[in-house]
């Protein structure tokens, strides 16, 4: 008997179309379609037929399979449209919210703050110079006029370091002598020359004026070492010098440029500078920088007249003009040739402008710490930055 091809065709188109999902789909795929579906039953049949009657058969059922498929792809492909278009209108992103927070590191308050002090000292036309952190004592201590005797050299002041013999061989440091070290690193008398983790970064001074005729004007930033350790000191800490050296330089130059330097800083136009007589081996004269500060809410805040009697002063630089014998070490005429230079701590600095109270934390690396007083990649609160 001859099914009726128009009628089974006609039921799965309709049931086709009324699927109304995937899974409904496939249901009607596997019934018209699969191994014990009605369509693949037909073409099983065809085997039985004498060739006369297959050739009569057989076109429709094929025809039959043919529509049935393309039905079938294009209610699916129907299908996942619609689904993707739902999905799509229910998950859409809102491109007026803000973007979530992604976690980035934070800039160091003692990298922020060597930053600001560059970009401050730029605007007044100084150039950034750097030197080694192990320096030889003719460097760190004999150009700056650092006598033998003086404490600075002793062992509980300074971390010395032991220097390898051509030979591969370590060897103690020795004391040295005063003389200028030779081209390779050993004094002209040939003793062997000692060395050091810089105390301070005065040896980039001796350099700069050694590697480069006047007119002078550099900061020396950097990180430098001292046997020390309190709420206010560290074995190693940071800081930044600043050397002028040009004819006709005096006192009242120096002091223009701190009071420049520190207002800017600070940002505050109410600086009050105090200079103190003091003493340095590489100044002469020398002077302690005091700056005013007020009390507000208990704390001290840096600006104001301690005159008024709210508040009082606190030492943040060293300061002088630059020794004649540290002039003629360098290879320059102290006749012809003067300067002053400076020093503070960029620990220090720090503290004052952002409120902290305890060096140590700098370098202890505590994620909650860096994270309160961090700084973001593109932060730069400063008046340079504005």
């Amino acid at each position: 008997m001859t099914p009726d091809l128009d009628q089974l065709r006609a039921d799965l188109l309709a049931a086709i179309d009324a699927s109304a999902g995937i899974d409904a789909l496939e249901a009607v795929r596997v019934h018209a379609l699969g191994k014990q579906g009605a369509v693949t039953g037909l073409l099983k049949t065809l085997g039985s037929l004498s060739p006369e009657e297959r050739q009569t058969v057989a076109p429709g059922i094929h025809a039959l399979r043919e529509a049935v498929t393309s039905a079938i792809g294009a209610r699916k492909a129907d299908l996942e449209a619609r689904a993707l278009a739902a999905k799509l209108a229910s998950e859409r992103v809102d491109l007026t919210l803000p973007a979530d927070r992604i976690a980035t590191g934070g800039v160091h308050p003692v990298s922020q703050v060597m930053d600001e002090l560059a970009e401050i000292f730029a605007d007044l036309g100084f150039a950034v110079a750097t030197g080694p952190e192990i320096e030889d004592d003719w460097h760190n201590f004999t150009a700056l006029n650092i006598p033998e005797t003086h404490p600075a050299r002793a062992m509980h002041d300074t971390f010395y370091a032991q220097r390898r013999s051509p030979q591969g061989e370590e060897t103690a440091s020795a004391a040295g002598g005063a003389e200028a070290p030779s081209d390779d690193g050993g004094s002209a008398t040939g003793a062997p020359e000692r060395y050091v983790l810089r105390t301070h970064t005065s040896p980039v001074q001796i350099r700069t004026m050694m590697a480069q005729q006047p007119p002078i004007r550099i900061i020396a930033p950097g990180r430098v070492y001292r046997s020390d350790s309190d709420a206010t000191h560290t074995p190693m800490f940071h800081q930044i010098e600043g050397l002028v050296i040009d004819r006709g330089i005096h006192m009242g130059h120096l002091k223009w440029t701190l009071e420049t330097f520190l207002k800017a800083y600070f940002e505050r136009d109410d600086i009050v500078l105090r200079l103190r007589p003091s003493y340095f081996p590489f100044t002469e004269p020398s002077a302690e920088v005091d700056i005013g500060y007020t009390l507000e809410k208990g704390r001290r805040v840096v600006g104001g007249d301690p005159s008024k009697g709210n508040g009082g002063w606190m030492e943040v630089l060293g300061s002088g003009m630059v020794h004649p014998k540290v002039i003629a070490a360098c290879g320059l005429d102290p006749d012809e040739w003067q300067g002053f230079a400076f020093g503070t701590g960029v620990d220090r600095l720090a503290m004052l402008k952002y409120g902290m109270d305890d060096l140590r934390p700098f370098f202890d690396g505590d994620l909650r710490w860096l994270k309160h007083y961090g700084f973001a990649a593109l932060d730069v609160p400063t008046l340079s930055g504005e």
